[in-house]
């Protein structure tokens, strides 16, 4: 008999679940949801939510999305708008993710849909968190302790089309015998009997030719993410002590996470490379902005997750969360993403943290333009020759450490990109690194201040540094300073460029 293991229903490992709320009076439930099932992130209703970690417009687009890309629903709001939001993309139980609904107060956790998928595993977890009953009432579950349906990571049921009279079956009394060895079945309420009419089988993929489904017959597939002593008892079990682990051992696929730079913010500074990351992905991760930038190229599948712009580690973890549940991420800076952007907070993450389910992770980064190379283009060659980047934010670097880079750069007389020169509460650095490059610097040195590039309000502007003010610069202004042999030249009546000489 040939199976063919192609079709519709293929468990996967979980993604980490969307906490869907519509008000601030539900975070205290969310959060401890959150912490009890130990993932997922919280989306609030905008304008009616403060301490969400994402925040959304439309509600049903959201769960829409969601649903539609395998992402467990935990809606901490009213069965019926759930159900309501759902009912037209119902049409198959084998693929739908896990969707339930959880009173507003935590009395109440009601497993709505997901069943081949472990929600009521999920609906535990999660009632254990609020100190309630769940709300399970799948009668064979109850009844047997154990779900046939929705196996341990580990198993994969061959024939589930068979398990509905297989269940009922059991339910009228008929008893089953094991064939294979296995936990999670042992440790159940099935009644289990040597002279059974009904039998479950466990096998591997080594021994296919003795899979024969029916509906009086339920097989489990041994799947690869098995533990080594599960194995071992398998195999002394069914096939054998002699037969080798490590034909199993192929270990699983988990998803992947792109990091790009999608440059200063036009269109057409973006790689291709960047776009097609963007455009197959599941998932784009980054801060509202600049999702904004690349907001026409998402699918309706693709799952936006934004956050504000100073969690850059906590959102480097929800991406790499996001990808080891299955997800195919994109973590989205402008610019380049390893300046000063998203592409170190992941790695750092990743040293600190190190979770065992990030270890075999495809992590790619992908380039884009910086701010300095497009501020520098756009006036000529600023950075033709030696120059070096110094950021002005001593958010995560002391002043002391920032002005004696600049000290240090102004006396090597390397031309100089500032980053971040002035925010809303930070004024006086400017000024300050301003008084250290001219104890080096001629009052004449050129400078560009560039603001909003690539986007709406661009402006491009060649000053000398003595003209220098902290009112010509934001966050969104990069300002290249000039070395000693930088020069300003004319081309003709109206155009100037800016450019530092290859030889020194």
């Amino acid at each position: 008999m040939v199976i063919n293991f192609s079709s519709e229903y293929h468990p996967t490992p979980m993604k980490p679940p969307a906490i869907i709320i519509l008000t601030e009076t539900s975070i205290k439930v969310a959060r401890k949801i959150q912490e009890g099932i130990g993932s997922g992130m919280i989306y609030g209703l905008i304008n009616r939510t403060q301490s969400a970690d994402f925040t959304y417009t439309n509600f049903g687009e959201t769960v829409r999305q969601f649903y539609q890309t395998g992402t467990p629903i935990i809606g901490v709001c009213a069965a019926g708008i759930l159900i309501r939001t759902i009912a037209p993309l119902l049409i198959n139980k084998n693929t739908e993710p896990p969707v339930l609904a959880i009173a507003e107060d935590g009395s109440a956790v009601v497993p709505l849909l997901g069943g081949l998928q472990g929600v009521n595993d999920l609906a535990r977890q999660i009632a254990i968190a609020l100190q309630i009953s769940p709300g399970i009432t799948t009668s064979g579950e109850i009844r047997f302790k154990t779900t046939l349906l929705s196996p341990p990571a580990g198993y994969q049921l061959v024939n589930p089309d068979d398990a509905k009279t297989f269940i009922s079956d059991l339910l009228a009394g008929e008893t089953v015998k094991l064939i294979g060895k296995a936990d999670w079945l042992e440790n159940s309420q099935l009644p289990f009997s040597a002279e059974g009419k009904l039998t479950i089988e466990i096998r591997d993929h080594n021994n296919l030719e003795l899979v024969k489904p029916s509906l009086n017959c339920l097989v489990y597939l041994l799947d690869q993410g098995n533990s080594t002593e599960e194995k071992k008892d398998f195999y002394q079990t069914t096939i054998g002590e002699e037969s080798p682990i490590s034909q199993l051992e192929t270990g699983l696929n988990p998803g992947k996470l792109a990091i790009v730079g999608t440059g200063p913010g036009a269109a057409r500074w973006m790689s291709p490379e960047v776009r097609e990351v963007l455009e197959t992905a599941t998932d784009w991760v980054g801060y509202k902005t600049y999702l904004d930038l690349v907001e026409s190229l998402r699918k309706p599948e693709i799952i936006r997750h934004e956050s504000d712009n100073r969690v850059e580690l906590d959102r480097a973890e929800i991406a790499l969360d996001l990808a080891s549940g299955g997800a195919s991420v994109v973590l989205v800076s402008s610019g380049d993403p390893g300046i000063y952007a998203m592409a170190s907070a992941v790695f750092e993450v990743l040293e600190k943290k190190a979770k065992p389910e990030w270890e075999n992770l495809d992590i790619q980064v992908c380039p884009g333009i910086s701010a300095m190379q497009a501020a520098a283009a756009s006036v000529g060659a600023p950075l033709g020759h030696d120059f070096c980047a110094i950021s002005l934010s001593d958010i995560l670097k002391s002043w002391e450490t920032i002005a004696g880079r600049i000290e240090l750069a102004a006396k090597a007389d390397l031309a100089i990109a500032f980053y971040n020169p002035v925010s809303k509460d930070r004024t006086w650095q400017l000024s300050q690194a301003k008084e250290i490059l001219l104890k080096w610097r001629s009052p004449q040195t050129p400078i560009i201040l560039a603001h909003n590039l690539g986007r709406k309000g661009q402006t491009v502007t060649i000053k000398f540094l003595a003209e220098l003010t902290v009112e010509d610069a934001d966050m969104r202004t990069v300002i290249l300073i000039g070395s000693s042999k930088t020069r300003i030249i004319q081309q003709g009546d109206k155009k100037q460029w800016v450019y530092t000489p290859r030889h020194y």
